[in-house]
């Protein structure tokens, strides 16, 4: 049985710096990696059948780095809500691997990203490719696994109570 201050309390920002009641930053914080390392992607493709591959090298670089400092930023905020779940439950448990497999991904961007420091400017890095689509692939599973955790399991999301305010006719 689910009790009712077990899914209050995951609706509950842990602190004001994880963002107001209904309105968490981590969801606005994964904005940038997900940009970040998708352009990326399109930087590598582009690059493939570019003549002068370089600039799209280098700005796919520019864009995991850019990413990797985003996804410490949405880990941070991430945990901020994570810890909210009371432990053994289906929204915990999903938390957990959603976490796990954003840190993975954040291991095999780190690692995409010393393989390419340590190629050419030149050319497209097609390890590089290769763990940019693997690490994707893992993303794409996790924000599954976080829209789960906010439209199924409503962690962090206002209570029906509040969303009710919006279906009003006439109110503001």
């Amino acid at each position: 049985m689910v009790t009712s201050s077990a899914r209050d309390r995951a609706k509950r920002p842990r602190t004001a710096l994880a963002g107001p009641y209904g309105h968490p930053f981590h969801p606005i914080l994964v904005t940038i990696p997900v940009g970040a390392w998708t352009t990326s992607l399109v930087f590598d493709l582009i690059g493939v059948f570019a003549d002068d591959p370089t600039p799209y090298v280098v700005g796919a670089r520019i864009l995991i780095v850019v990413g990797l400092v985003g996804a410490v930023l949405a880990a941070v905020w991430g945990f901020l809500d994570y810890i909210q779940l009371e432990r053994g439950t289906p929204a915990q448990k999903t938390g957990l691997v959603h976490m796990l497999l954003n840190l993975g991904a954040m291991a095999l961007f780190a690692a995409n990203l010393i393989v390419r420091f340590l190629g050419d400017d030149d050319e497209v890095s097609i390890v590089g490719l290769v763990l940019t689509l693997i690490a994707l692939a893992a993303l794409s599973m996790s924000g599954w696994l976080g829209g789960k955790l906010a439209y199924t399991y409503g962690v962090r999301v206002a209570d029906e109570r509040a969303q009710d305010e919006g279906f009003r006719a006439g109110a503001s």
